[in-house]
């Protein structure tokens, strides 16, 4: 059962609110207590669905706690599993009466297996690695069980330590040959000093580790987690925020960061890639992906870089961002299981990258118009100041100027956002009437309307999603959809969140607590329907046109993660299908036949499979030789996908007028981005079959509206 941390950010947030509620006066001065008796109370008050605090809910809450603690089964043995296990049916009896003697318990253990794992890996690390042995290890911790006793457990931190400096020996080793075909004099290290190199480096990262991270930790470090254990089994968007992360999550609020430009994930133990930031350092690189893992960090005046597998995600930040100019080098798996190392040139990145931009496009006597979309973003503070809506409204006035004839609105990796933010952008292809529908616990249905009746684009429309689409610009593809307003394109269904969270700040629920300051939970509180009433949750929105993608079969989406909540449908609202000349339905069907015959897709797919088998694929080899042949296997297998970057269109993308004006006064490189993401675009099979779609309908168009004429 695997357990996913939360990706503190904005952008997977459908509302953000601030919600208050007071409950008695407290003179309890413990913290702990106190947390846990005000967070349960808001969950039972708040939650969309409240979950019984019964035995099952807490043989759940161990399993998840003890799994979330000890991914790796490095800490405790078997028989500190079997002591805990005398809380297994208890947890929830405690909770009620604001007990955390299970916490307690377990927190003594584990700082105590902890200093003794300082002893174990320095002993295994003393000792050579013999990478001459055929042996393997299985890298998913599933199928491992709890360690007997020292020795078991010793071999269990030789095997993850082996397997962890074989790629410093693979690198050292890299280097040296390089070193030898370069220059034929040079001696090179023999296969001992490279062993022991290579050692010394994994032994100075985990001293690193432990000294500067884990001895680091406070008991609310720790407390926070089984708190977030706890939420987590009411739905996989309900968590709760430490005063230090929600310093965290405030910064980024902030429109700026200044670091590498790339959002992180806490998956397990390891470090994920979620997004980059248009613009920023790792984008500009063109090195480091989506989907990449991080396995290591070196400063530009160290020279051994330090493991993050384990560590906290905002220590692993703290080591990966830093001032404007510095270097940072990332040691990195891929998605195919290749390793190498990037280096990175810090910079300041703006969030204003992240915002909408819009591009024009030629085809066949045709322009047409593509707007990027990577959040519904606004600023909570002054809506009128910041919002999506408001500049996807204005870029499309600037490709309408200069003749825009069909539009293509790319909400691919689009995490979603501001509800109010949609319900208006939505409302721009529309005369008026319901976008989407709210329902709380116990309380009629709400239906959010979009009571504007003038239309800013009443031409083609074509909305791109994938499997990263979520809420939001579900909300979005699904309006567009039921209305028959536009034809989505996209991933065979987008990532299925069908609920909205708003975050609770605790310091105003207590009067008169002198315990500091308690931090925040964000909970789930509501869930939204499609006009026409299913729900987006679990399904997500199932696209007219389907074409495979890179996350065509990795697990991905809202049905993939613990404890979410069921689909399920109301009443349909009241509304009218589009009144427009367009044929839908012919043009669906060209635009499948297309598809189907498409060599590029075809391609992408296979690359998409062979990725999920090296993902499936969790066992590997110790032995060198072996472990080397699997790597250059791998990258030998991988060169045919190369087609894959190498695509081409005809097409030629440019900025319009407005942008072309601010080229001349700008400082901030845009031209430079621009030109950047036309090429990009110039290489996307998507929105090539996108502005196909475009030019059937405008021919649909045309046709129908003739023929209506002659009627």
């Amino acid at each position: 059962m695997k357990r996913n941390y939360k990706v503190l950010l904005l952008m997977v947030l459908l509302a953000f609110a601030s919600c208050s509620f007071t409950t008695k006066t407290f003179d309890d001065s413990d913290k702990d207590k106190l947390l846990i008796h005000i967070i349960k109370n808001v969950l039972e008050q708040l939650h969309f669905d409240p979950i019984a605090m019964d035995d099952e809910f807490s043989e759940a809450l161990f399993s998840g706690y003890i799994e979330t603690v000890d991914p790796l089964k490095r800490y405790f043995y078997e028989s500190d599993i079997k002591d805990f296990e005398n809380y297994k049916f208890t947890i929830d009896d405690q909770l009620k009466v604001s007990d955390v003697t299970f916490f307690n318990v377990t927190h003594e253990r584990m700082l105590k297996r902890i200093q003794e794992a300082k002893s174990l890996y320095k002993e295994v690390l003393a000792q050579p690695f013999d990478y001459s042995k055929d042996e393997v290890f299985d890298t998913n911790s599933e199928n491992t069980a709890y360690a007997k006793n020292r020795k078991e457990l010793k071999e269990r931190w030789r095997q993850q330590l082996k397997f962890s400096t074989l790629t410093n020996y693979d690198d050292i080793f890299t280097q040296e040959r390089q070193a030898k075909e370069k220059d034929p004099s040079y001696v090179m290290k023999t296969e001992e000093a490279i062993e022991k190199e290579a050692r010394e480096a994994t032994l100075k990262s985990l001293d690193i580790y432990f000294n500067d991270n884990i001895d680091d930790l406070k008991r609310d470090d720790y407390f926070a987690v089984y708190v977030n254990a706890i939420v987590e089994e009411f739905d996989p968007h309900t968590y709760y925020l430490a005063p230090r992360s929600k310093e965290v999550f405030d910064q980024r609020m902030s429109g700026k960061l200044e670091g590498i430009g790339a959002g992180l994930q806490k998956r397990m133990d390891y470090i994920k890639v979620t997004y980059l930031v248009s613009g920023g350092p790792a984008w500009r690189g063109k090195e480091l992906e989506m989907g990449d893992v991080i396995l290591k960090v070196k400063q530009e005046d160290e020279d051994v870089a330090v493991s993050i597998v384990g560590m906290r995600i905002d220590d692993a930040i703290k080591l990966i961002k830093g001032p404007k100019g510095t270097k940072v080098t990332l040691t990195i798996k891929k998605v195919d299981g290749s390793i190498k190392d990037i280096t990175i040139t810090r910079d300041i990145v703006e969030l204003g990258e992240t915002y909408a931009k819009s591009s024009l496009v030629e085809k066949n006597n045709k322009k047409f118009g593509v707007i990027n979309l990577p959040s519904f973003y606004l600023d909570f503070n002054d809506y009128k100041k910041l919002n999506a809506a408001t500049d996807v409204k204005e870029e499309i006035e600037r490709l309408k100027a200069e003749g825009m004839q069909g539009l293509v609105l790319d909400l691919r990796n689009n995490g979603g956002g501001s509800l109010p933010a949609v319900v208006d952008m939505a409302g721009l292809f529309i005369e008026e009437g319901p976008i989407v529908q709210v329902r709380s616990t116990a309380k009629p249905k709400e239906v959010l309307k979009d009571k504007d009746k003038s239309i800013t684009w009443d031409g083609p429309l074509v909305i791109l999603v994938n499997e990263i689409s979520a809420s939001a610009s579900e909300i979005m593809a699904a309006a567009m959809q039921d209305y028959k307003r536009a034809i989505i394109i996209g991933s065979k269904q987008t990532y299925g969140k069908g609920t909205v969270q708003n975050v609770v700040n605790l310091n105003n629920v207590v009067r008169n607590s002198s315990s500091g300051d308690l931090g925040s939970l964000a909970l789930t509180t509501q869930k939204y329907y499609r006009i026409n009433g299913g729900s987006v949750q679990l399904e997500g929105v199932k696209s007219d046109v389907t074409v495979p993608g890179r996350f065509s079969f990795i697990d991905v989406g809202e049905k993939d993660k613990q404890n979410p909540l069921p689909w399920d449908e109301i009443d349909a609202a009241n509304y009218t299908v589009w009144d427009g000349y367009f044929d839908y339905d012919e043009t669906i069907k060209r635009s499948n036949e297309r598809m189907r015959n498409n060599e590029q897709l075809k391609l992408i797919e296979e690359n998409a499979k062979w990725v999920k088998s090296k993902i499936d694929d969790t066992v590997v080899p110790l032995k060198y030789e072996a472990y080397k042949s699997a790597n250059d296997l791998n990258e030998l297998e991988s060169k045919r996908f190369d087609a894959i970057s190498n695509y081409k269109t005809n097409l030629t993308f440019t900025s319009h007028a407005f942008e072309r004006n601010l080229f001349e006064s700008d400082t901030t490189d845009l031209r430079e981005k621009r030109e950047r993401w036309h090429q990009s675009l110039s290489k996307d099979v998507y929105i090539e079959e996108a502005l196909n779609v475009l030019e059937d309908l405008k021919m649909s168009y045309t046709i129908k509206k003739v023929a209506t004429v002659k009627d």
